[in-house]
């Protein structure tokens, strides 16, 4: 096949080893540290702004903001605005969104429970 051909084959079938595949965008935004935290968050259950903030110890306003519209516009998560004062704004999951979280789960379940054999948790 020749070196054009390679190239556009690349770009057509997802690898998360290719540079230019989006899954390696999608990957970083699902694996983010607050991705992750905000996934965790709103699996199985909506929450406004403030209570979501406030169950992830350590984000800030604007970093969990940006978070979420990102996770928004990758189809993660659903924001859902009501016309009300003063403003109410719900996040929850999508079904595609339910999925992503319930794979980080198995990772974030994974490290929470081998947290004493992982040198690096130790601290030095």
């Amino acid at each position: 096949m020749p070196a054009t051909e390679n190239a556009l084959a690349e770009r057509l079938v997802p690898n998360v080893m290719v540079a230019a595949c989006p899954s390696r965008r999608i990957l970083s935004h699902v694996t983010s540290r607050w991705g992750v935290l905000a996934l965790m968050a709103l699996r199985g259950r909506t929450m406004r702004f403030s209570a979501l903030r406030r169950h992830i110890g350590g984000v800030s306003e604007r970093m969990l903001a940006q978070t979420l519209q990102t996770l928004e516009a990758d189809g993660f998560v659903i924001r859902r605005s009501f016309d009300v004062v003063p403003p109410h704004v719900e996040y929850s999951l999508s079904e595609l969104g339910e999925e992503a979280a319930e794979k980080v789960a198995s990772l974030v379940l994974w490290i929470e429970g081998n947290l004493e054999r992982i040198p690096g948790a130790q601290g030095d």
